[in-house]
């Protein structure tokens, strides 16, 4: 695949680190554990959104905009990458964000990704939750046209097949590390959302033959409409790379038995996989993506899914600067630091 045919903006800190966890492969007593450092990606602490916000943004210059505009929920990762792209690039960035949570909790909503979209000077207009967040988008853009802007409009999470390539070329980059390493990857998990991480990396992989099975572990939808929103995306990933037939829908495996009361509401495991992460590696994960994943993996660890003598790479979403927007969450770590 020669995805140097397609416009690109070369921004992100490529490639991500590729690591062996040690302390959490003992700690689990399963298989041995990887992490793909997607979280290294740069602009604004990094995430995933960054590789696929090479692609969109580098669109978004093509077509000659002077805004862009996205959409997500109040601590969005998504959102923060694209205003700190658009401040990279010089361009305006209008957010629409999201109330999922019905949270009135102050630092959840101004703190973490907020406080960060607001200093790389986004501008930013709130939504209950529910509402058709796209149509709500082109209401706003055709605004901003009728005052003779040129308007950029990306969905939620970057998620579209300009979007996905940026993981079609994480595929490829992992792949390749893993041959340089003689590294057989018997499984690779991360978190599924908006579907554009998931779907982009089900098309590389796919493309190059690599046999590297993937799960995606569910933050929001059930698990049929997960599948099915991975498996739309990447057949349309697939027809603009110019391999229309390489994914099937059997490829697609998503598990959202761990998403809990809703998105963005962590449950006990979410938490646990937070603080393992950071006290065995001094790896942080957020508690909206990442962390679930992580729960995800540590339970399949747990359950004798993922068995001794496998190796497991673990994709790291990003998201860190969410935990300061869920300092409540932890609320019993500070009073157990503080009794002593």
């Amino acid at each position: 695949m020669h995805l140097s045919r397609f416009p690109r903006v070369f921004l992100a800190h490529l490639p991500t680190p590729l690591e062996k966890l040690d302390r959490l492969s003992k700690e689990l007593g399963g298989p041995e554990i990887w992490i793909k450092r997607d979280d290294c990606t740069g602009l604004s602490t990094g995430g995933n959104k960054t590789r696929k916000l090479e692609f969109l943004m580098a669109e978004a210059l093509a077509l000659g905009a002077d805004i862009v505009m996205t959409q997500g929920a109040t601590q969005s990762n998504h959102a923060r990458q694209t205003a700190a792209f658009a401040a990279k690039l010089g361009m305006d960035c209008h957010i629409l964000l999201e109330d999922r949570t019905g949270s009135n909790d102050a630092n959840y909503n101004s703190n973490g990704n907020v406080l960060l979209d607001r200093l790389h000077g986004a501008t930013i207009s709130k939504r209950a939750g529910g509402m058709d967040m796209q149509a709500e988008m082109e209401m706003v853009a055709n605004k901003l046209r009728a005052e003779g802007r040129l308007v950029y409009v990306i969905p939620g999470g970057g998620s579209n097949a300009t979007g996905a390539l940026g993981y079609v070329n994480c595929a490829f980059e992992l792949v390749s590390q893993a041959n340089d390493r003689g590294m057989v990857i018997d499984h690779l998990v991360t978190a599924t959302g908006s579907a554009g991480t998931q779907a982009g990396l089900i098309t590389g992989l796919k493309a190059i033959n690599a046999g590297i099975p993937l799960t995606g572990i569910g933050v929001r939808a059930p698990k049929q409409k997960q599948e099915e929103n991975v498996y739309n995306l990447a057949l349309q990933t697939a027809k603009k790379l110019g391999c229309p037939d390489v994914v099937s829908r059997s490829d697609v495996v998503a598990d959202s038995d761990y998403v809990g009361s809703g998105y963005g509401i962590p449950r006990e495991d979410t938490l646990e996989a937070i603080r393992m992460f950071a006290q065995l590696e001094a790896i942080l994960l957020d508690p909206v993506y990442s962390g679930k994943g992580a729960a995800g993996l540590i339970d399949y660890c747990r359950k004798g899914k993922f068995k001794k003598g496998e190796r497991v790479v673990f994709l790291h979403t990003g998201g860190s600067a969410a935990l300061f927007g869920h300092d409540a969450f932890f609320a019993g770590d500070s009073k157990a630091l503080a009794a002593e």
